[in-house]
This record gives C-alpha cells, sequence and structure tokens, in this order.
C-alpha cells in the first residue's frame, strides 16, 4: 500500500516511510492511496467477534500488503488488551468508554499500536535513534509518552501548553523520565503543533535528525483507532440483539477521532451519520454552515482536550470526499456547547441517571439528545476517564469522582519539564542540543 500527501505528491510513501516520517516532505498528511472495502459477512457478524478477530480484520486491510500476519496479530492483541465496554446510559443512548487502557484515555489504542509498529520498524531497518515529537492538549501526551516509554533507539518529546492541561494529565507524560522529555511551551495547542510541523518542514533539522511524529498526524497512530468503531457496534449488537441505524457521537478537536471513523465507514461501517460535537472551538461546525474554513486562535474551555483553533485532520477530512461540502454534510451534523451546557449535563446526568460524564463526552451525550430521529439509536465516546479532568467535574457532581489507582500511581513522581518559549528557533535550539 502506498500512501500520499494531502497536500498532492508525485512520489507516494511506503508505509515505512509514512510511519517513520511521520508528515510528508510537503508538509501534507499521509493517507492510504486506496481503503479496502471489508466484506459484508464480516460486519454481519461484528457482534460475535472478540476485539481481537475485529482489530486483525481491520488491520489486515490496511496493513495486510506491508506486514506479516504474525505481526499484524501480535502489534493488534497487544493494543486491545483492556476492555472497551459499551454502557447503557438511557433509551436509545450509549457510552463506548474507551477510558480502560493504561492512561485511561481513548488515546492509549492509536499510541500503542503505533509504537509498536515504529519499534518494528526501527529494528527492521537498524535505526540507531528516533525523535518522536508530539504536541498534545491532555491525553495525547500521556497516551504516547507512555506507549513508548523505555522503547530502546527513540526519544520521546510532548509539548504541552503551560497551564492548560488538567493536573493529572500532566502527571502521565510529565513524571516519567527514561526516554521521554516533557516541553512546557508557553502559549496554546496550536503553538505546539505549530511547531511540530515546523521541525519536520525545516531541512536543516531533519538532515540531522531523523524525526516522526506520535499526534493523529502520524497515520499509524490514526487508522488503529477505526477499531474501535467496529468494536463498538458489534458490543451494541451483543448487548441489544438488533441492528439499524445508528449514529456515532464525536468529541472533536484536532478531527484524528472523526476521521478514524470516516474511514471505517468507507470501509463499510454501517453507521447512519456521525456528529461532531464541538466545545466553543468551532471552526468545523462553521464549515459545515457555510462551506468556508476559517482558522482562528483556541480559547480555553472545560472541555480542554477539544481546545483546538486550526483542526489538522481537517485536510484528511477533505482529501476522504475530494473536497465535497455536500457529501461531508450529507454524513456528519456539528453542534456546539460552551461551558456552562458543560458543567449543567454533568450534574444533570450524575443526579438523575448516576452516570459521570467526562467533560468531552459531555458534548457527545448532548449532541445525541438534540439530534436523535425516529428509529435511530445513538453511541458517544467516553474518551477519558472523569477523574482526570477531577478538578473541572468535582465542582458538579456530590462526592466527587474516585481517583483511580492508576491515575494515583502518576501523582506521586515527580514533575519533571523543560520550558520552552512558543518560538521555533528556540524548540529548533533544544532539538539540536541533544
Amino acid at each position: 500500500m502506498k500512501y500520499y500527501s494531502t497536500n498532492g505528491d508525485k512520489h507516494p510513501a511506503s508505509l515505512e516511510e509514512a510511519v517513520i516520517r511521520g508528515l510528508a516532505p510537503n508538509g501534507g498528511l499521509y493517507m492510504p492511496e486506496r481503503i479496502e472495502n471489508l466484506p459484508v459477512e464480516f460486519t454481519d457478524k461484528l457482534g460475535e467477534m472478540s476485539r481481537k478477530e475485529i482489530g486483525c480484520t481491520v488491520g489486515r486491510a490496511f496493513f495486510g500488503e506491508d506486514l506479516p500476519e504474525e505481526v499484524i496479530e501480535k502489534i493488534v492483541g497487544e493494543t486491545l488488551s483492556f476492555e472497551i465496554p459499551l454502557v447503557k446510559v438511557e433509551e436509545r443512548i450509549y457510552s463506548l468508554e474507551l477510558f480502560h487502557g493504561p492512561t485511561l484515555a481513548f488515546k492509549d489504542v492509536g499510541a500503542r499500536f503505533m509504537a509498536r509498529l515504529l519499534g518494528y520498524f526501527t529494528v527492521k531497518k537498524e535505526i540507531k535513534e528516533v525523535h518522536v515529537l508530539v504536541a498534545t492538549s491532555g491525553d495525547t501526551g500521556s497516551a504516547v509518552a507512555n506507549g513508548f516509554l523505555g522503547v530502546e533507539g527513540i526519544r520521546v518529546h510532548v509539548l504541552y501548553p503551560k497551564g492548560k492541561v488538567s493536573a493529572i494529565q500532566e502527571c502521565q507524560f510529565t513524571t516519567l523520565g527514561k526516554n521521554i522529555t516533557a516541553l512546557e511551551v508557553d502559549g496554546v495547542f496550536d503553538d505546539c503543533q505549530r511547531l511540530v510541523k515546523a521541525a519536520f518542514s525545516d531541512k536543516s533539522l531533519t538532515d540531522r535528525m531523523r524525526l516522526t511524529s506520535a499526534n493523529s498526524i502520524n497515520i499509524a497512530r490514526l487508522l488503529p483507532q477505526s477499531f474501535y468503531y467496529f468494536t463498538g457496534l458489534g458490543e451494541l449488537e451483543r448487548m441489544t440483539g438488533e441492528r439499524g441505524k445508528v449514529v456515532i457521537a464525536v468529541p472533536s478537536g484536532n478531527f484524528g477521532n472523526l476521521t478514524a471513523g470516516l474511514v471505517a465507514h468507507k470501509m463499510g461501517l454501517p453507521v447512519s451519520r456521525f456528529i461532531a460535537a464541538n466545545n466553543r472551538n468551532d471552526v468545523f461546525l462553521e464549515y459545515l454552515q457555510t462551506g468556508k474554513y476559517i482558522p482562528r486562535p483556541s480559547v480555553a474551555t472545560l472541555a480542554n482536550a477539544m481546545d483546538v483553533g486550526d483542526p489538522s485532520n481537517f485536510a484528511r477530512i477533505l482529501a476522504l470526499y475530494n473536497r465535497s461540502h455536500a457529501a461531508i454534510t450529507n454524513l456528519i451534523s456539528g453542534y456546539r456547547y460552551d461551558d456552562v451546557s458543560i458543567s449543567t449535563v454533568i450534574s444533570d446526568v450524575c443526579s438523575r441517571i448516576g452516570y459521570t460524564l467526562d467533560p468531552h463526552g459531555a458534548c457527545g451525550y448532548l449532541s445525541l439528545t438534540e439530534s436523535l430521529r425516529d428509529g435511530e439509536r445513538g453511541i458517544f465516546f467516553e474518551t477519558a476517564h472523569p477523574a482526570k479532568f477531577k478538578d473541572t467535574v468535582d465542582c458538579f457532581i456530590p462526592g466527587g469522582v474516585k481517583i483511580p489507582d492508576t491515575l494515583q500511581a502518576f501523582m506521586k513522581g515527580k514533575k519533571q519539564s523543560v520550558a520552552l518559549s512558543a518560538e521555533y528557533n528556540d524548540f529548533k535550539d533544544y532539538l539540536l542540543s541533544l
């Protein structure tokens, strides 16, 4: 399988090149040259299959031409080694809990897969050292850092906006040491993302260091996230014994998660439509309404992992649908929620139903309550454990959120970070000093 750049490319890359590079030389994002249609026999039997069986089938469609069968099975098995339960919240609305992995966030799936795939390629090519650059607004940093922790020959540099991730999230990637370095950037997430992109485009830097990205910029981080879309539908069929019109609501920031779902839909995922659930950072909603994409600085909200004003993966969505606004709006609708709406629904659902939403899942839940049509059932993604946003969630529910043992262990570590301005030259100097 070859991978082309969203900026146009006369020389598509192999899977190995796309994973190791992260970003195409011309600054575009890699996309597979084709998306395989999975057989109807597969989608008809989702309710009868295990997570690993589903993941291996989807994984072979992506990577079967480039990886031995036993490598795919090993990587998928280690990636999907934790539960992904579907929970009925109320009539016709279900939560797919994607926070049961090592760092209690949905990004564990993509990060674990990518860490293992990149490790496989570095050993195969006898590469001595790879520097992984990752910008995070919260959970990406912890998932990537823990996925790569201790992997020989790989050094991870996590860029995060100072004061704009939760204390618990920060602990998960600033206390690890070893081959993980946290870079505390004096700016917002978009500044962190800009620095990473600029580094990849700087030939004077890339000639001296082997760089790759572990954001959803990297195709090896993005594509495996399609696994749990199929898994979620299988769980729904097992739980209800029914098939039919299913709507999936995705809390959306940098849009890697939604893009993975759209790829799954191209493969045959039997869903009726998708919802992009936004906080006040709503440039994609504006695009859906007007056909115009106008990036702007992000604003801070309670759903901080979605505070993105220029989502990278918008380019991939355009590529999937040949830039057709009509095709995109036919499949995707958008909703926007401010902090008042988020806090109100967290309190209401807890008191009325006894289910605790995290601020991002709250946006997904709200979008389903507003938009479900007759005969439809909705799944929203709970993308992170509510305890990761304890300072926020505790304000709205009685008794507060209990911190799982996994998170408590991170909080006992000592913070280790490097202060960095939002100026590219400072970031470049840091990398060259290595």
